[in-house]
């Protein structure tokens, strides 16, 4: 068996530390070498318990006198000095655990005290998908949804108990919702503490249960909801709903709803943010010569002329004409993008008057195919 090191040189101190010394020399070693920090290390998890037992003996002034006289035999309990291990001190793990558990957690040995049980806690959020029209989230709704969910009992009120009766205190754990249990060790006393497995945590127990809920204190029941949908959702928002979820636990608050919205698509209309966007046919003589189009919007029709000789793939923004902000009163624009439509199934007559037309407009007409002419007769010269 390896000899044991020396336990102010375990702490990286001297001997004749003084207790503040000893104390945060600690400190700084046990965080170090915490199994939360150190998480399947076993060599860290050997360190720690080191500097545990180094601590351990340092700490009580007692010790610390035995072991400065005699080393680590004066504080062996089968060497005859009268030792007495490392439960005393500084109070075994579970006051080391004390200490690092609110840092750490607790996860090394359990020392840190549960969460207890029987305290208030909110109640289960819930979530609701609801779909609407493409013009429902531009202009805002009102919609009825049905929600599945536990309610409190109305026959003993979230009791659990039957009407004229009330909870006991549990005789197990004494209202305390744990049980403790400590366990001697080599290192000092071990302490675990469990929820109470008589009355589930709540430190209260039920002789009479109630005949609706069975003691449960809540009901599943089937509630109808007015939702109002602001003008302006989009795909995948979230209205929440404060207090429109599951009762709470031990009188804690009651959870909320959250809708989350879907909103189906436009046939003509694309939206990015709050602006719509629309793609627009036109014939070749509205593009050359311009026209009043008659543009679609969610508000109505209303006209919008292009100037002559308008391009394919051109866009044209009509401010104000889109989606109204969620959070604001002001509203997207409209972008209307026009693509020229080259005609088919053209008669006799029809095919006649395009190419009579196409004798009399001729290159120079077109600027860019004019330009395009004059670059290849430059490249064959």
């Amino acid at each position: 068996m390896a000899e044991k090191r020396d336990y102010y040189e375990v702490l990286g101190l001297k001997k004749g530390a003084s207790e503040d010394e000893i104390k945060k020399a600690f400190r700084k070693m046990a965080m170090k070498y915490h199994p939360d920090k150190n998480p399947g290390d076993k060599a860290a998890e050997e360190k720690f318990k080191e500097v545990n037992e180094a601590y351990s003996v340092l700490s009580d002034p007692d010790k610390k006198s035995k072991y400065d006289r005699f080393g680590h035999a004066g504080v062996d309990p089968n060497a005859g000095f009268g030792g007495g291990g490392f439960s005393g001190g500084f109070g075994g793990f579970e006051d080391i655990f004390d200490m690092f558990g609110g840092m750490f957690g607790g996860g090394f040995g359990g020392g840190q005290q549960q969460r207890k049980a029987n305290q208030p806690r909110k109640g289960r959020d819930l979530q609701k998908a609801i779909t609407i029209t493409f013009e429902e989230a531009a202009f805002g709704t009102k919609k009825e949804v049905e929600i599945n969910k536990f309610v409190s009992c109305p026959t003993c009120k979230g009791e659990g108990t039957k009407p004229g009766t009330s909870k006991k205190t549990c005789p197990k754990c004494n209202g305390s919702g744990q049980i403790s249990q400590t366990q001697r060790t080599p290192f000092g006393q071990f302490q675990s503490v469990t929820t109470c497995d008589q009355c589930g945590g709540s430190g209260k127990i039920i002789e009479e249960a109630c005949p609706d809920c069975k003691g449960t204190g809540r009901v599943k029941k089937t509630i109808k909801l007015s939702i109002d949908i602001p003008a302006g959702v989009d795909n995948e928002s979230v209205i929440p709903i404060r207090g429109q979820g599951e009762p709470g636990v031990n009188g804690g608050p009651t959870g909320d709803l959250y809708i989350v919205i879907s909103v189906k698509p436009h046939k003509i209309f694309k939206r990015q943010g709050d602006d719509l966007y629309l793609e627009m046919p036109i014939s070749f003589d509205q593009a050359a010569l311009g026209a009043e189009l008659v543009v679609p919007t969610l508000d109505g029709k209303v006209s919008y002329k292009i100037p002559a000789g308008t391009q394919p793939a051109t866009v044209f923004r009509l401010k104000d004409k889109g989606i109204k902000h969620l959070r604001r009163e002001s509203k997207g624009d409209l972008y209307v993008k026009v693509n020229l439509e080259v005609p088919t199934k053209l008669n006799n007559k029809q095919k006649k008057a395009i190419s009579e037309m196409g004798k009399v407009v001729t290159e120079e007409c077109y600027q860019k195919k004019g330009g395009f002419a004059e670059k290849i007769k430059e490249m064959f010269k």
